[in-house]
């Protein structure tokens, strides 16, 4: 048994609330099953950009913003300008040693210095022994923590003895590859260690020399030299937290990869003690930003006031909207991808409204598949599962389909398995000639629907009725309601990519979003929960019908689950939809074509989801740079170009600002963890992208290897941000702009400090649109407004100085 901490000296536990501080400040890496964008800067919310850049330069050796060139070529195009550049100036005034206009414009001309990172004792141990030692590590890390982690990709799963760190030492001291490359006697030395991680840990900082003012960045330098493998760690520990539970993985690999430099360090100290102590006190030092990372965090602020100048001159447009009642009402999910859509299917007819609002449609979910004991958490990554839901069928048909799933599972596990995979290929290769035919010119048919999901029978009426005005109310959908509604999920359909689930519904956790629409339109096609919703001053009219659909964001081609509608609630305008869905999909692939690499028309859009080699079936969110919450007749007609996240919100029918409030902690932050995810593989590929998809390999079906040892590779393809020749996601931090009352989204702020966070340091910017619909407040923190100028004002201010 370990001891427990409590009986840990003062010393020791002084360094454990700095390790277990440390393990939050990288990013989680959820598994490709479920894959969800996710912030890489997670845990730097609590400061601004520039001292981010220091911090993540000491552990990190790298660049958190896009080189000077790229603001370089903005501002020779007149896209940044100088009074975008004297406002970004202004907002950091205060917080550093400001520099001069005329440095942050003279900076442009030349790269900013390259940063590198504080060494570990391995590295240091390279360059005396010209043994590369970091590889070496990486590579016996990685494969102790392929078999360890594994989610049945492997054959046989390596026994978890005890935990991260003990399965580790019992792998070590049969490990003979450190002492054949010459660190003599580690197989001792690690089975010399003590069993407590803590102890280890204690153990390691004592030998090395480090104190408790150099851990915390000494810490988080080892964690990230892991990789993937820390990250996938921290997601163990979230998704611990959300349980109520607690996870130790993150701190256990620290253990392991301090007891490698402790090893490293008792063969090599005559050679590198006094560059070791150097580092030791370079850790020591305050994390404070160089002169240089604060004229960069003011050109990246420039260039997104920049984007938001030019964003607020696309609003205020006239509305489209037919007068009465309309024919057509449908919600989409905000995602930035369906605002090319949305703009499509309004081009149809004046009749045709649509909506903005989180693709979970408010039911977060732990739902199970027809045939499958996996439970899938259908929600957003921040929200524990609130629902029970399972795929409707008899119990027969239950128990055909769990077998047929299971012997499914079987027999990929044989055709994947290291020893039968090749027999499976020699055996049964050719058989398969007429389905690879088959599926690559798109003839093997579409398969039926799942079954209609159902609710918990536990879920009775009056949580029922609940639910529904819930999520009405959020939708701002209390009144005037067509004769057809329509709620449409979204999912993507790919070929041989191993980031599918990237593509799917963030806010369905890294699935398609059918599950959920189909269990709303389910609730509110009940005559029942609509009785209970009339006594609560939400009347639908009897001939309203909640229709749910899938809409393929690769394709923009729309399914509508016909069979889900009772037979008494069939509508007669089913078949003028279908219409204008398929003309709408056809004039979003060709607006989505023009991006596309190699696709020439809308008719390549579809080709590309099922082409095995196209590593960029679609772009995803590339691209995604504001977050709106507000009417639609706000956008409505504004080409937002499908870089905006699109939320529809009506503050005049949010009684008591909830609605807001859930906007403001969810759906945004949400969005900014999407931004920043896109945000971070562009700047820094190295760091915090996914790598060359040429060069992947899954591992543990967790995440992939750039080649095929050493750590999984975090965030986006290289593939999904840039096109071959440039970026195709500009690095921008999102811009949210919401209509309501300033007061309202100040006392949101001071009650939500994490979510205040962000915006405090800069990592989403905050804009209230005024009842003209125009951008005319700021955010500039502390809880503080400051009133957008108009241009004229602006270019009145400039010439007055």
């Amino acid at each position: 048994m370990f001891a427990k901490l409590e009986s840990y000296p003062a010393a020791l536990l002084e360094l454990v609330a700095v390790a277990n501080q440390s393990a939050k400040a990288i990013p989680p890496l959820f598994p490709l099953s479920a894959s969800v964008a996710v912030n890489p800067f997670l845990g730097q919310a609590g400061e601004p950009l520039a001292v981010t850049a220091a911090r993540l330069a000491r552990v990190g050796g790298a660049r958190v913003v896009p080189e000077r060139s790229h603001w370089a070529a903005k501002w020779q195009a007149g896209v940044i300008t100088e009074a975008d550049l004297r406002e970004a100036l202004a907002a950091v005034a205060g917080r550093f040693n400001l520099p001069t206009l005329a440095e942050v414009m003279e900076a442009a001309r030349q790269p900013a210095p390259a940063p590198k990172a504080l060494p570990t004792v391995a590295e240091l141990a390279a360059e005396v022994s010209g043994i590369d030692w970091p590889e070496l590590i990486d590579d016996r890390i990685g494969a102790w923590a392929a078999g360890h982690f594994d989610q049945g990709q492997a054959l046989w799963k390596q026994a978890d003895a005890g935990g991260p760190f003990s399965a580790w030492r019992e792998f070590a001291t049969r490990d003979l590859t450190p002492e054949i490359l010459g660190l003599t006697g580690f197989c001792a030395f690690a089975a010399g260690t003590n069993r407590s991680h803590w102890r280890a840990i204690g153990r390691a900082s004592e030998r090395l020399g480090l104190s408790s003012a150099a851990a915390p960045t000494a810490f988080h330098r080892w964690l990230m030299t892991l990789g993937g493998w820390a990250q996938y760690g921290r997601h163990l520990l979230w998704q611990a937290e959300l349980d109520g539970v607690q996870d130790s993985t993150v701190t256990e690999l620290l253990a392991v990869r301090m007891v490698f430099d402790e090893a490293l360090f008792d063969l090599y100290e005559d050679q590198i003690a006094t560059r070791w102590a150097e580092a030791v006190a370079a850790h020591q030092a305050p994390v404070t930003p160089s002169r240089d990372q604060v004229i960069d965090a003011v050109w990246q602020d420039a260039a997104e006031r920049a984007e938001q100048r030019i964003l607020a001159g696309k609003f205020g447009g006239a509305s489209r909207k037919a007068a009465g009642r309309p024919q057509v009402q449908a919600a989409f999910c905000i995602d930035v991808r369906s605002e090319v859509f949305r703009r499509a299917l309004e081009a149809q007819d004046a009749g045709i409204e649509t909506l903005g609002f989180a693709g979970f449609f408010g039911l977060a979910s732990a739902h199970r598949a027809a045939g499958s004991d996996v439970i899938e958490r259908r929600g957003p990554v921040l929200l524990r599962p609130g629902l029970e839901t399972r795929a409707a069928e008899p119990v027969r048909t239950d128990l055909a389909r769990r077998t047929s799933a299971r012997a499914k599972r079987a027999w990929g596990r044989f055709k994947l398995a290291a020893v039968s995979s090749f027999a499976f290929v020699e055996a049964t290769g050719p058989l398969y000639a007429g389905k690879l035919v088959r599926d690559a010119l798109g003839l093997g048919g579409q398969s039926a629907p799942e079954p209609a999901p159902v609710l918990d029978p536990a879920i009775g009426l009056e949580a029922r009725v609940g639910m529904a005005r819930t999520v009405l109310t959020a939708m701002s959908l209390t009144e005037g309601f067509a004769p057809i509604v329509l709620l449409a999920g979204h999912g993507a359909e790919v070929t041989n990519n191993t980031h599918e689930s990237a593509l799917q519904c963030g806010a369905c956790g890294g699935f398609a979003g059918d599950v959920n629409a189909r269990l709303l339109a389910g609730v509110l096609n009940d005559g029942n929960v609509q009785a209970g919703l009339r006594g609560q001053g939400i009347e639908i009219p009897l001939d309203t019908v909640f229709v749910a659909a899938l809409h393929n964001t690769t394709t923009d081609a729309v399914t509508l689950y016909e069979r889900d509608l009772p037979v008494t609630k069939r509508p007669d305008g089913l078949k003028q939809l279908k219409s204008w869905l398929a003309n709408a999909g056809a004039l979003a692939r060709a607006e989505r074509a023009q991006r596309l690499p190699r696709a020439l028309a809308g008719r390549d859009v579809a080709r590309r989801a099922r082409d095995w080699a196209e590593t960029r079936p679609e772009w995803g969110l590339a691209g995604c740079r504001a977050f709106v919450a507000a009417p639609r007749h706000r956008t409505e007609g504004a080409d937002l170009s499908g870089q905006a996240f699109l939320h529809t919100y009506d503050w005049r029918r949010d009684d008591g600002f909830a609605v807001l409030e859930l906007v403001m902690t969810a759906p945004v932050v949400v969005a900014s963890w999407i931004s920043l995810q896109y945000y971070g593989s562009a700047v820094a590929p190295d760091l915090f992208g996914g790598g060359n998809k040429l060069l992947h390999n899954v591992v543990g079906g967790i995440g992939v290897l750039e080649g095929n040892n050493g750590a999984p590779r975090p965030g986006l393809p290289w593939q999904s941000v840039q096109d071959g020749e440039r970026l195709q996601h500009d690095p921008l931090r999102l811009s949210v702009i919401i209509e309501a009352p300033r007061e309202a989204m100040t006392d949101i702020l001071s009650r939500h400090p994490q979510v205040r966070a962000l915006f405090d340091n800069g990592w989403l910017h905050l804009m209230a649109m005024d009842d003209h619909g125009q951008l005319a407040w700021r955010y500039r923190g502390d809880l503080k407004w400051t009133r957008i100028a108009a241009p004229a004002e602006k270019a009145q201010s400039i010439a007055a100085e």
